[in-house]
């Protein structure tokens, strides 16, 4: 794929799947604005690996569940490149807990930073994109989105949120060239599946048809081939990257 002179944004990507991402579109000739919310140092690195690929890259901190914060993040990328083509909504976190002991606190919190922020920067960026008529959005979900989980209502919640959210807003804006998808990633190995035991990472194996976990890379691939002119007539669409495992009625 080839996204030379394209802007992308990659929220939450100083690790994980964020982190792979950002480097397979920079690594497809974009610039990439790393954001995450924690210390400067994941973003910073993840920038400096881009940066070392002779591909451009802005490390920004900023709260996406926050609007003044996604404003920041827009006018900050815009500002720098003069465009903003590509947005990749990644960032989320976990709080886990039997709906019966779900602190509201704790549902206020998911549903903010994992369904909120998929609002703000969307809206956030949707001008800028229709004005060029040329945009891409791709929102990380998830097979929980779909299927549900115990000890998960807020994410799935969230999650189911962002698939709704995604088909909508690809109707209202297919016209003036921006598709607008959404990735639903099964097992993925990064560390928040690395702190299982491994009885229980055998036991996610085992439930699924292709027999191992997916990586950061099978997601980033995904993302790559919806942000790329070859997609452009894929939109509302929800890609499920879960070696099957939906298939075979997870």
């Amino acid at each position: 794929m080839d996204l030379s002179g394209r802007v992308a944004i990659v929220t939450g990507s100083g690790r994980g799947i964020g982190r792979a991402i950002a480097l397979k579109l920079a690594e497809d000739g974009a610039a990439v604005v790393v954001n995450d919310i924690s210390s400067p140092e994941p973003v910073e690195g993840v920038a400096a690996e881009i940066r070392a690929m002779k591909r451009q890259s802005l490390a920004v901190l900023a709260d996406v569940s926050s609007a003044p914060e996604v404003t920041k993040l827009v006018e900050t990328t815009i500002s720098k490149y003069g465009r903003l083509d590509i947005l990749v909504n990644n960032a989320g976190i976990v709080r886990d807990q039997l709906l019966v002991r779900m602190s509201e606190a704790d549902w206020d919190r998911v549903i903010e930073v994992d369904l909120k922020s998929v609002f703000l920067c969307t809206a956030a960026v949707l001008k800028s994109m229709m004005k060029q008529r040329w945009g891409r959005i791709i929102s990380i979900t998830s097979v929980v989105g779909i299927a549900g989980n115990p000890g998960q209502a807020n994410y799935a919640a969230a999650k189911a949120g962002v698939i709704g959210f995604t088909r909508t807003v690809a109707k209202e804006v297919a016209s003036r060239g921006v598709t607008v998808n959404a990735i639903a990633p099964g097992f993925i190995d990064t560390e928040m599946t690395q702190r299982l035991d491994e009885k229980r990472r055998q036991e996610i194996v085992g439930r699924i048809p292709a027999g191992c976990l997916g990586t950061p890379r099978d997601v980033a691939e995904t993302v790559a081939f919806l942000t790329s002119d070859e997609a452009s007539y894929i939109t509302g669409q929800v890609l499920s990257v879960d070696g099957g495992l939906l298939g075979a009625g997870w």
